[in-house]
């Protein structure tokens, strides 16, 4: 479980930058086992390895995002994605009123959000803040750089596994550890937010950060937040096994030779979180 920062922590890890303190702090939060070991000063790494870039290819995957019922996804399983290059502006609909503002950066990494409709001059695009679900028409102007994933995520909380598809060819099932009863990974579509740096040992070699949040908690350990990551085990790859296990408080743990698979996934690629 992740959140914004707030109680104190351990020291970050040597190969961090140190936190600008004028930037949002992400906080990775451990499980009670390993609470100590929390952190406040890890690197937010959300960039645009693995994508590919649409300036030639914008009218196609426009044109092939447009004709999707939902999702944003071509027949090809590429997902279009809006990198903002600020903030921009957030309506209800094409050419409708105004209605606030898109972040440029969450927790200072690059919003680089998946589109799943598209108008004339418009992209709707999923958002990273509560709550749940959320999306907005923003301008596809001059503060949004069309960018593209051939990745999917899918975790299956009926099978407990995570699934990974590239050009709907699937590369990966692996078993995972996803929320319990009590503190549910919660079902929907969502995204890769960013990536972090491990917070200590047994998270694996990374965090992804993804846009979902925990409907069971609003305030993990005084964080202000409760955003699902996926990481690795925790110490738990024995109860993960090969069947996937309810251990977690929504968070998705996998063992470390999965999580290193993911490592190629770029911030944006969709997240359907089923079952």
């Amino acid at each position: 479980m992740t959140g914004r920062g707030g109680a104190a922590a351990a020291r970050a890890p040597a190969s961090s930058p140190r936190p600008n303190a004028s930037r949002p702090v992400l906080m990775v939060v451990v499980a009670a086992a390993v609470a100590a070991s929390v952190t406040a000063g890890l690197s937010l790494t959300g960039n645009n390895r693995g994508h590919h870039s649409a300036p030639r290819q914008r009218a196609a995957l426009a044109s092939q995002t447009k004709r999707k019922a939902a999702g944003g996804k071509s027949s090809s399983g590429v997902t279009l994605l809006a990198a903002l290059r600020g903030a921009t502006g957030r309506y209800a609909s094409p050419d409708g009123a105004r209605t606030g503002s898109v972040p440029g950066r969450w927790y200072g990494a690059r919003s680089i959000l998946p589109v799943i409709s598209t108008r004339p001059g418009w992209l709707r695009v999923r958002l990273a803040q509560r709550p749940d679900g959320s999306t907005a028409w923003i301008p596809d102007g001059a503060t949004v750089q069309l960018l593209s994933t051939p990745y999917r995520i899918v975790v299956d909380l009926a099978t407990t596994r995570l699934i990974l598809y590239s050009h709907n060819r699937e590369l990966l099932s692996a078993p995972a550890g996803v929320g319990t009863t009590t503190d549910p990974t919660p079902p929907g579509n969502y995204f890769v937010a960013f990536f972090e740096a491990p917070p200590a040992p047994g998270y694996g070699e990374f965090v992804m950060v993804t846009s979902a949040h925990s409907e069971a908690i609003n305030d993990w350990e005084g964080s202000g937040d409760a955003v699902i990551g996926i990481h690795g085990p925790l110490g738990d790859a024995a109860l993960i096994g090969d069947d996937g296990a309810r251990i977690s408080h929504g968070c998705i743990r996998l063992k470390d030779n999965a999580l290193l698979r993911l490592r190629v996934v770029p911030a944006g690629t969709p997240i359907d979180i089923i079952g």
